[in-house]
């Protein structure tokens, strides 16, 4: 049975300071992300053994399959969000990105603006995206409560902001706006990009 497995960083535990210490980002890395992929690889054991038994109990397996998708989720996010990132990113996206945030937001400060709002007013934890939304053919904005709120909606995420205390809490106390806006130094646009060129087929 395969298993996961957590990524590692493309750049240092530190290479993101100011904006996000050494401390927080190893933190989460090593023990948050890690504590999802452990919990998406235990939860598939548990899976496999209530399918061996004749007769399964379906709250037990309803549970199981709540587990799995939590920690999963949270592994997909976190592995995109690192890939989000950059030391040298910031800016604004150009090319087709730019002209589908145009289209779809009215430009990108409004897209700024709303993405962040989505992420600051995320209730308890969560994540705000920009995804890109198959059957009406354009962007959106989400919340994303928890790991996995969204997953009826087919939508392809292509930039997250984590919205969870654990991503910022040590550094920026309870004052969630200020980390999303120094997320917006951090934005590694040519990630983004490539996300969307593959959800789109461009």
């Amino acid at each position: 049975m395969g298993t996961y497995a957590l990524p590692d960083l493309p750049y240092d535990y530190a290479a993101l300071e100011p904006a996000i210490t050494g401390q927080i980002l190893e933190l989460h890395h090593a023990k948050h992300h890690a504590a999802y992929v452990k919990g998406a690889n235990d939860t598939l054991e548990q899976i496999a053994e209530a399918r061996e038994k004749e007769q399964p109990a379906p709250a037990h397996l309803v549970g199981l399959e709540k587990t799995f998708a939590f920690n999963l989720s949270g592994h997909v996010l976190h592995s995109i969000f690192w890939q989000n990132l950059s030391p040298d990113g910031g800016d604004r996206p150009d090319g087709v990105l730019a002209e589908a945030i145009e289209k779809d937001f009215g430009g990108f400060e409004q897209f700024k603006r709303q993405l962040t709002t989505a992420t600051a007013s995320v209730q308890g934890s969560g994540w705000g995206v920009l995804a890109w939304e198959p059957l009406g053919q354009r962007l959106i904005v989400e919340q994303v409560y928890d790991h996995h709120g969204n997953v009826g909606q087919g939508t392809t995420p292509l930039l997250v902001f984590d919205a969870w205390e654990h991503a910022y809490y040590l550094q920026y106390k309870n004052v969630r706006p200020d980390y999303v806006t120094k997320l917006w130094d951090l934005v590694n646009w040519e990630d983004v990009l490539a996300r969307y060129t593959a959800a789109t087929g461009a």
